[in-house]
């Protein structure tokens, strides 16, 4: 068999880093000297490496963050925003995923809390979790269509069988009692079963207002509030955003 065979069953096999691999030992010399199995060892290595990364970027991609750039390294521990660095990088390494615990992520509009809860969907994306970032108001607008032609059940799935949902906008403007049951049937789903974050510019003490019928709201917090870790993003300083760190203004030519 020649090599250009070899190459093109692996191809057929889709192993193509395999077959970039072997073809790079066809034009290394030095390489001769491996023996077959540690030069076979280094295909697998190159194919198993190479299937990890393009599952990684599919993991990525379907998430569909809105800061796709987050990352827990690059966040910004500015002292008037109060973050609490080691409750943040406990739970970056992915423990409360395992445990199907979410997190509540606090803070007035504009300190950062959608890139904080990025960087922790790219954190779960790179242990390799499904991840899906979405706003509550385009949730519920999603659902209500998806309701209008006859498929809610296939519609509600995607944000039911993740294992990190991000919600951001959580509570932002009242639900009406067709939305709340919505968001009901997605937070009993997912509870103790799988974990999500919620952003947010209110406490849960306010989010039973937002909610509207009390039977509903109690049910909706009773299945968040005691199995949620909360993360705060603070400013003693109420004209402090980190809008404005990052703004154009600020940016040097």
């Amino acid at each position: 068999m020649t090599h250009e065979a070899t190459i093109d069953k692996l191809l057929t096999m889709r192993l193509s880093a395999m077959a970039d691999g072997y073809r790079a030992q066809l034009q290394d010399p030095s390489l001769s000297e491996l023996t077959f199995s540690e030069r076979f060892g280094l295909l697998v290595d190159q194919e198993y490496r190479a299937r990890k990364n393009n599952r990684l970027k599919r993991l990525i991609q379907q998430a569909g963050f809105e800061q796709p750039q987050a990352h827990i390294a690059g966040i910004n521990y500015h002292p008037r925003r109060k973050l609490n660095k080691e409750q943040i990088q406990f739970l970056a390494q992915g423990s409360y995923l395992d445990d199907h615990h979410n997190i509540i992520m606090l803070s007035a509009a504009g300190m950062g809390k959608t890139y904080l809860a990025c960087a922790f969907g790219l954190a779960a994306c790179q242990q390799f979790n499904t991840v899906k970032y979405i706003r509550l108001p385009e949730l519920l607008a999603d659902l209500s269509v998806a309701r209008g032609e006859g498929i809610f059940k296939k519609g509600i799935a995607p944000y039911i069988k993740t294992n990190l949902l991000i919600l951001d906008e959580w509570m932002l403007v009242s639900l009406k009692e067709s939305e709340a049951r919505d968001v009901l049937e997605i937070i009993n789903a997912r509870h103790k079963r799988a974990s999500t974050i919620f952003c947010s510019q209110f406490a849960p003490a306010g989010w039973h207002g937002k909610i509207g019928d009390t039977t509903l709201a109690d049910a909706i917090l009773d299945r968040i509030v005691h199995d949620s870790y909360t993360v705060t993003i603070q400013s003693a300083d109420e004209d402090f955003s980190m809008r404005e760190v990052y703004g154009i203004q600020n940016k040097q030519f």
